[in-house]
């Protein structure tokens, strides 16, 4: 009879979860003992950096993937990551180790003690198995929730089941299968075609889960179909539509009273793919203009039932947009050419704005180049200056946590091998998931990070004026050099003056990891 941690390797197999992120302690190492061949373990030297390139490479790969943390420990480390995975909803399955089974109770050393509780709310699921018999079908129940989901999931087990007999029935979770489908119902489609054929100013709301689904390129023929604006939703982790598309609109401020003002005069808003919405800014209004009706579309339950607004389709909205373009006649003229860029801002003295890094990227990497973003200071001087025209081109941290983007940018560089990745990342950023840089060079991933460094939390100072707290302390971050940093971790590393030294760099491909450091000036998001 197979053991536990046989079966489950064989599960995890069939469901192609081979690729482990993973920081192990002394409760994981009976679950990793005779790890197939098959299985790649990618070891991270902090829990937020293993949990962040997870999350890089589920986005990327369209996949679940597995986590391997340690006990309550490790488990916490990685709470702030998972934050940002749970906001994405990417389909992680964390596995922690615990103590065994009889030291639990007594609470002794490296025990999680009620583990469910503590990942809960923040994770769609949570166990710990009742016995060791009912790892198997608990993990399979793990991953399945993860799917459906599309939201982390957490299982806690003692490490003295893993060499425990499996049973009888456990083999049995090695044929499931478990698939979703969400189409609308007859009355339904005919519906939600009559409410937007009856339009008569439609606007379209696009959500990062339009581009996580592989529908970006379905979501500019269904624009050009409606001939309306179209908004990417506040608070975008994934760009859904190309941002220099003459119909673009940009990305809806997160605040109630600016996304009705955006709204005004519109009879229709169409939201697909997006909670309805994630505000940030506390600038409160009415949520809709008069006379303007909502109608979200979305896979995501929760989201569909804690909007204050609107009316809400849990469905596919692959299949939606599928509908409409079949059923649904073009209006109007075609859209028109794509909007060039402006020319970049400069900035006084030595140091770089902004704007001419990202038009030195936009001009000098091709154009399937993916970005992984968090330096949130630049963010006005991003979209002015960047053309991103393809699906899975934008990476940001969907919660507005920290530590995402460099880790990020190592999992999706990984995930997608074939692909220019970059990390855009800014110095305050950076410190949070620095020890990524040890896993892309291990692994020699071909990712460029450009390091942003222009010396304090430009995004706090920023709040700190909408506050009405310009003198707070601890913005300022001096004195830091991240190409010595980034040497010590294994990365080649320099550090670049001017805009045309910065192309030059740029025009360059390596096939290992790099860090460009480039000072810059002080910007603000908006």
């Amino acid at each position: 009879m197979p053991t536990v941690r046989h079966l489950c390797h064989d599960f995890l197999e069939r469901q192609g979860l081979t690729t482990v992120f993973g920081n192990p302690g002394s409760n994981e190492l009976p679950f990793l003992a005779d790890l197939p061949d098959g299985f790649r373990y990618v070891l991270g030297l902090h829990e937020g950096a293993v949990v962040g390139m997870a999350d890089g490479y589920a986005q990327a790969s369209g996949r679940p993937v597995l986590v391997n943390l340690h006990a309550a420990s490790g488990s916490g480390n990685a709470m702030g990551a998972l934050t940002n995975a749970v906001a994405s909803r990417t389909p992680l399955v964390v596995l922690a180790g615990q103590q065994v089974r009889p030291a639990i109770g007594p609470e002794a050393n490296l025990a999680s003690v009620d583990a469910p509780s503590l990942m809960k709310p923040l994770v769609g699921w949570a166990a710990e198995p009742a016995c060791a018999e009912d790892v198997p079908r608990a993990l399979a129940q793990a991953v399945f929730e993860a799917r459906l989901q599309q939201r982390p999931t957490y299982l806690s087990v003692p490490y003295d089941d893993w060499s425990a007999e499996a049973g009888d029935n456990a083999p049995a979770v090695l044929d499931r299968r478990v698939e979703r489908a969400s189409v609308p119902g007859g009355e339904q489609a005919r519906a939600l075609v009559e409410r937007v054929a009856a339009a008569r100013r439609p606007a379209l709301v696009l959500g990062g889960d339009i581009d996580s689904a592989g529908l970006f390129d379905d979501a500019v023929r269904l624009a050009e179909r409606l001939g309306g604006p179209v908004w990417a939703a506040p608070s975008l982790f994934r760009l859904p539509f190309p941002n220099r598309h003459p119909q673009f609109r940009g990305v809806l401020p997160a605040g109630i009273a600016p996304v009705s003002e955006a709204f005004e005069g519109h009879d229709l808003v169409l939201v697909l793919g997006a909670p309805v919405f994630r505000y940030h800014e506390y600038l409160p209004g009415r949520y809709l203009p008069e006379g303007t009706r909502l109608v979200q579309v979305t896979e995501d339950a929760s989201a569909a039932a804690r909007a204050p607004m609107g009316e809400a389709l849990v469905a596919d909205p692959g299949a939606v947009i599928g509908l409409l373009l079949k059923s649904l006649e073009a209006r109007g003229e075609p859209a028109g050419p794509y909007r060039p860029a402006p020319e970049p801002l400069t900035a006084d003295g030595p140091r770089l704005h902004p704007e001419q890094v990202f038009a030195a990227l936009r001009d000098e990497l091709p154009e399937d180049t993916a970005y992984v973003v968090e330096s949130t200071s630049t963010n006005s001087a991003w979209w002015r200056q960047m053309d991103l025209r393809r699906q899975g081109s934008y990476y940001f941290p969907a919660a507005g946590g920290l530590g995402f983007g460099l880790p990020g940018a190592v999992g999706v560089a990984m995930a997608q091998p074939g692909r220019p990745v970059v990390g855009v990342i800014g110095d305050g950023s950076a410190n949070y998931g620095i020890t990524a840089l040890w896993t892309a060079a291990q692994h020699r991933v071909p990712l460029t990070i450009v390091l942003l460094r222009n010396g304090t939390y430009g995004a706090l100072r920023w709040f700190g004026g909408l506050l009405g707290v310009p003198d707070a302390p601890g913005l300022d971050i001096p004195g830091l050099d991240f190409t010595r940093v980034a040497e010590g971790y294994g990365v080649r590393a320099q550090h670049v003056g001017g805009a045309e030294e910065l192309r030059a760099v740029l025009a360059e491909r390596p096939d290992h990891p790099r860090l460009i450091q480039v000072d810059t000036a002080l910007t603000t998001p908006s």
